[in-house]
């Protein structure tokens, strides 16, 4: 009898549960990616917030880490991206995939795929599910608006069987997922397997300094919320004073945090101002920003940077999945595999008696 745990997902994937680490700025590092994909799941390293050379050496340290498949997250409008996309395919001997938002064209998208590297985009509408599948793309991740960062506004149990409905490729969920019931209830609508960033956020082997754990940790429902004033575009994150002042900024203090975000990026990369300016005009082209807006979104990982490598959760941007008001443990990544495991298991042969004592 088939296994419920192995899908499409894994078969392509080649990972033992049908479970995404997703590419979290600052957080998906070589570490977290090593232990997630040594756990069971499909690992993703955050590519998009690292330069070139930098991301070459992640993918080098993921690679004598663990001999597992991982992946690699980036975006077109990112300093240095053209190198990047050419780093990627050079290590297509264990980069199994990329993720990417809006950026890749069809030609591109045909470069990874020609190379054996599956894409999967994130998308969140089911019009941008449809538009990825036209250019050629092998999966998408559903992200509900119960998601961390950059978020809509249709939940999960909604947008998923939508785009299920829409579209001919595998399908992952993501969007408030953080255990065993979860995955149960993501195969059961169709899904191929759930995606997950605050959970593995929120793991022994996420690099993010302990302060900022505990702010997550502590984190309720109600202190969690979601904000247009960072770049113009929704985003889910913990309310602290940073975000309280944003909230209350107008006109000019957005564009002196842009200017201000702009530089800080600028120091911290090495980007010229031409570069973080191409970047910024490619995100109003793509994405209907505001110069400023594209400015901030495209600076703002600084902001998170803040909070989740300097260890400063008051002065710094947390963002997070809905579900971290729930979570209130920060397990290793084998411990919290298992018990996802154990759980889908359970709910599985709960509702099918006869898959509940298949093995892996």
């Amino acid at each position: 009898m088939a296994d419920p745990l192995k899908t499409i997902l894994t078969e392509r994937l080649g990972c033992r549960l049908p479970v995404i680490q997703t590419a979290m700025g600052w957080v998906a590092t070589p570490q977290l990616v090593i232990a997630s994909s040594e756990a069971g799941a499909f690992g993703f390293l955050a590519g998009a917030v690292m330069q070139p050379a930098e991301l070459e050496n992640a993918i080098k340290q993921v690679k004598a880490g663990t001999r597992h498949a991982f992946g690699v997250n980036f975006h077109m409008f990112q300093p240095g991206a053209a190198e990047i996309v050419e780093i990627i395919l050079k290590h297509r001997d264990q980069v199994r995939a990329v993720s990417f938002g809006r950026g890749p064209d069809a030609k591109m998208i045909g470069r990874f795929k020609d190379a054996g590297i599956l894409c999967i985009p994130t998308v969140g509408a089911v019009k941008h599910a449809q538009k990825m599948v036209q250019l050629g793309v092998d999966m998408v991740t559903v992200q509900g608006g119960e998601g961390g960062g950059h978020t809509g506004s249709v939940a999960s149990t909604v947008l998923l069987p939508q785009v299920l409905d829409a579209v001919n490729v595998p399908v992952v969920a993501a969007g408030g997922f953080g255990d065993g019931r979860g995955l149960a209830a993501a195969l059961a609508f169709g899904a191929q397997g759930i995606a997950m960033g605050t959970r593995f956020l929120m793991t022994r082997e996420s690099p993010i300094p302990d302060a900022t754990k505990a702010r997550y940790v502590k984190a309720g429902t109600d202190d969690i919320l979601v904000s247009t004033k960072v770049d113009g575009m929704p985003q889910r994150m913990i309310r602290n004073s940073l975000l309280d002042r944003i909230e209350r900024s107008t006109g000019i203090g957005i564009w002196r945090r842009a200017i201000e975000s702009g530089l800080q990026m600028k120091r911290q990369t090495g980007a010229s101002f031409g570069e973080l300016f191409q970047a910024a005009k490619g995100m109003t082209s793509h994405g209907g920003l505001t110069l400023p807006q594209a400015m901030m979104a495209a600076s703002a990982p600084m902001l998170i940077q803040k909070a989740v490598v300097d260890g400063d959760p008051e002065h710094g941007l947390m963002a997070t999945g809905l579900v971290a008001g729930r979570l209130n443990e920060l397990p290793s990544c084998a411990e919290l595999l298992s018990k996802i495991e154990t759980e889908a298991r359970a709910r599985i042969g709960a509702l099918c008696p006869t898959q509940a004592t298949e093995t892996v």
